[in-house]
């Protein structure tokens, strides 16, 4: 497959050639919602759209194809075009049962995950991790907001799966051991820091829709 539109190679610099397809984007929707009232966090209304849709429109751009991991309501997230995978464990198992699922399922070498609500995800948050990634050689670049690792912002090689499954099937489930187990590096968003606000609480939703334009309801 070959990217149509204009995409980051992997020093992270913008080209306008059809160059091969490289990175897959991962949509992480399969969380419980449990902070807010057990609601489907990627479908819940923002400004007048499903939250996941303004995610999809920030990270589009930047990738050559995107995966959607949800839980619930599979036939709702499938009428926004993409593929859609379930976690491979049961009970919400956490992010890393998506990042299994996505890499599975991923055509690309190279797989970036972000959540589903966070709608104010960086612009250039693929050019930069990749970049990272260029630059040490990294296995796993995450995000980092000049605060705090952001972990489900990461850029990850496609080809550490077998490591994945063979982390979760010992029952582990933290992002942070299985990091440890690879050559991890950070990239400094520390200049973009709002753009890592995510959506937990029902007052969040409030203050980060003021700060989206209202479109038209996606279907």
């Amino acid at each position: 497959a070959t990217a149509r539109v204009p995409s980051p190679d992997y020093n992270g610099r913008m080209t306008r050639t059809r160059t091969p397809a490289t990175v897959t984007g991962l949509v992480l929707a399969g969380g419980r919602g449990s902070r807010m009232g057990g609601i489907d966090k990627g479908l819940a209304d923002l400004a007048g759209r499903p939250m996941v849709a303004h995610v999809i429109d920030r990270l589009r751009p930047q990738v050559d194809g995107i995966i959607l991991n949800a839980n619930r309501h599979i036939d709702a997230y499938q009428a926004f075009g993409f593929p859609v995978v379930e976690d491979t464990g049961s009970d919400y198992p956490g992010p890393l049962a998506g990042f299994a699922a996505g890499l599975a399922a991923a055509p690309t070498p190279l797989v970036v995950t972000v959540p589903c609500d966070c709608p104010l995800l960086p612009a250039d948050l693929v050019p930069r991790l990749r970049a990272v990634g260029a630059e040490t050689g990294a296995d796993i670049v995450s995000a980092h907001d000049g605060h705090r690792l952001q972990p489900v912002f990461t850029l990850l090689r496609r080809d550490l799966l077998d490591s994945l499954e063979s982390f979760m099937a010992e029952g582990e489930r933290k992002i942070d051991r299985w990091f440890a187990r690879h050559h991890a590096a950070t990239a400094d968003f520390g200049d973009q820091t709002a753009a890592f606000e995510n959506i937990n609480r029902p007052d969040d939703r409030e203050r980060l829709a003021a700060r989206l334009t209202p479109r038209r309801p996606a279907r």
